[in-house]
C-alpha cells in the first residue's frame, strides 16, 4: 500500500513538473528516486529450517544467512548515524529500512551482520527456535 502511494505522489509530481518545464533533469532524478524506492521500501525476513532471509523491497536484494552457521544472537540499538539500507558500520554490515532496533548474528566465522526489524523479541525467537545449538545472547 506504501509503494503504491508513494508512487502515485512520484507520478503526480512528475507531471508537475514536466508541465511547467522543468525539464528532462528534473524527470531523470525522479525516476532514480522512485527506483530507490522501490528497491528499499521494505525489508522482508524469513526465518525457516536453514536460512535467515532476508528481501528488500520488490525482491531484487537478497541476502541469506545459514541458521548453522550463527553464533550468538542479539537485540542491539544502532547509533542514528549508521542511518538506513545496506551498508558496512564499525559494527559489521547494516541491513535496515527504518528505525535504530536491529538483531545482531555473530557468525562462527566470525562475521558481524545487523538486521533491523521493529519486531526484535519475535524475530529473535524465531532465530531461537530453528537453530541447533542454543545461541548466547550478546
Amino acid at each position: 500500500m506504501m509503494i503504491f502511494v508513494v508512487g502515485t505522489g512520484l507520478y503526480l509530481l512528475l507531471n508537475f513538473f514536466y508541465l511547467h518545464g522543468f525539464g528532462a533533469f528534473f524527470i531523470a532524478v525522479f525516476a532514480a528516486l522512485a527506483l530507490c524506492l522501490l528497491l528499499f521500501a521494505a525489508l522482508t525476513v524469513e526465518v525457516d529450517g536453514r536460512d535467515v532471509s532476508l528481501c528488500f523491497g520488490i525482491g531484487v536484494i537478497r541476502k541469506k544467512f545459514p541458521v548453522n552457521g550463527i553464533g550468538s544472537v542479539g537485540i542491539v540499538r544502532n547509533p542514528w548515524y549508521y542511518g538506513w539500507g545496506i551498508r558496512k558500520t564499525p559494527d559489521g554490515w547494516l541491513y535496515n529500512v527504518s528505525g535504530l532496533i536491529a538483531l545482531e548474528f555473530r557468525m562462527k566465522n566470525g562475521e558481524k551482520y545487523r538486521i533491523g526489524t521493529d519486531d526484535p523479541l519475535g524475530l529473535l525467537n524465531a532465530i531461537k527456535l530453528v537453530m541447533p545449538d542454543k545461541p548466547d545472547e550478546g
